[in-house]
């Protein structure tokens, strides 16, 4: 395995894929230190860590099939119809 397989899986340089993943690592500490708020005083940020998860995943997950979807679309020939499985 070469070390810029997963860099080439998703399409990003090593500078796009730094920032992507310290984006994550702030707000998932954020998410943290939320929940730790949230343990000891349970009346405050009651849904911030479940709001911070929420959003982590679209951008991680939705969002990178919504763009794997976009290039397999821009890819199939003018007029062509989506396979259906």
């Amino acid at each position: 395995m070469k070390w810029n397989s997963h860099l080439n899986s998703v399409d990003e340089s090593y500078f796009q894929h730094m920032r992507h993943a310290l984006s994550f690592a702030l707000e998932m500490t954020v998410g943290a230190f939320c929940c730790l708020v949230h343990a000891f005083f349970p009346f405050l940020c009651e849904s911030a860590g479940s709001q911070i998860v929420n959003r982590l995943y679209d951008r991680m997950v939705i969002n990178r099939a919504k763009l794997t979807a976009r290039d397999s679309d821009a890819q199939r020939p003018t007029g062509a119809q989506p396979e259906l499985n």
